[in-house]
């Protein structure tokens, strides 16, 4: 086969480890991570735990040595996951946790340039901490609460990931924007110029780019000043 015809590898490639593989092939069969796998710029894989269990029942979770509620995932299935993939993702094990390191937009531009993520879901009371401590490379979360299990953060850790690979967003503009802002953009708005009495900025109505460019910038900082007062009150 000549090296013409040959299909180019993908920039970045997800793997991911779930109970529930098939929450992620919906998701993702439209918008631009869609378009991003279609086009080869994007792998996703996904992977079922069971099929990484040893006995009939194909069971993933045990009790908790000490006592207390809940099953936990257990370790074997994960590392057999993780070790069947290896040979094709060179990336970082990422353990969705709440208490991980938060993912900002920053995070989001330091994963876009791995090769791959191998991304573990935890359910039910959490996996096994020899998982964390000797598999995982990075704990990440989607923010200060606990949801049932790390289909939703994983989906949107892959979103947020994805979009800022190189090739999968066509305007560039727009991830130039992302970028200047940290992921908190300016007020937009679109015809009609007036409704119900609201009134879109004259400013944008002006014509004046650099202007509008600068109302922006002050729009953005405003809100992420905003939200900075707002995280502070909670604590």
């Amino acid at each position: 086969m000549s090296s013409h015809s040959m299909t180019p590898a993908p920039r970045l490639r997800f793997d991911v480890v779930s109970i529930f593989p098939e929450v992620f092939g919906p998701v993702f069969a439209r918008g631009v991570v869609g378009r991003g796998i279609a086009a080869g710029v994007l792998a996703l894989e996904t992977h079922d735990l069971r099929a990484f269990t040893q006995d009939r029942h194909r069971q993933v979770d045990d009790v908790a040595f000490g006592g207390g509620p809940g099953m936990v995932l257990k370790p074997e299935p994960v590392f057999a996951a993780v070790d069947s993939i290896r040979p094709h993702n060179p990336g970082p094990v990422i353990l969705m946790e709440p208490w991980g390191e938060p993912l900002t937009q920053g995070l989001a531009a330091e994963l876009a340039r791995e090769p791959g993520l191998i991304i573990v879901c935890g359910r039910y009371e959490g996996v096994d901490d020899r998982v964390r401590e000797a598999l995982a490379d990075r704990e990440v979360s989607i923010g200060d609460y606990v949801l049932s299990g790390g289909e939703i953060p994983a989906l949107v850790l892959i979103d947020a990931v994805a979009r800022l690979v190189p090739g999968v967003v066509g305007d560039e503009e727009s991830l130039r924007i992302d970028a200047f802002e940290g992921g908190g953009g300016y007020p937009q708005f679109t015809r009609p110029a007036e409704f119900r009495g609201l009134k879109v900025p004259e400013v944008l109505l002006s014509g004046n780019h650099p202007r509008i460019e600068e109302w922006r910038r002050e729009q953005a900082a405003r809100r992420r000043r905003r939200g900075a007062a707002y995280k502070e009150r909670l604590r």
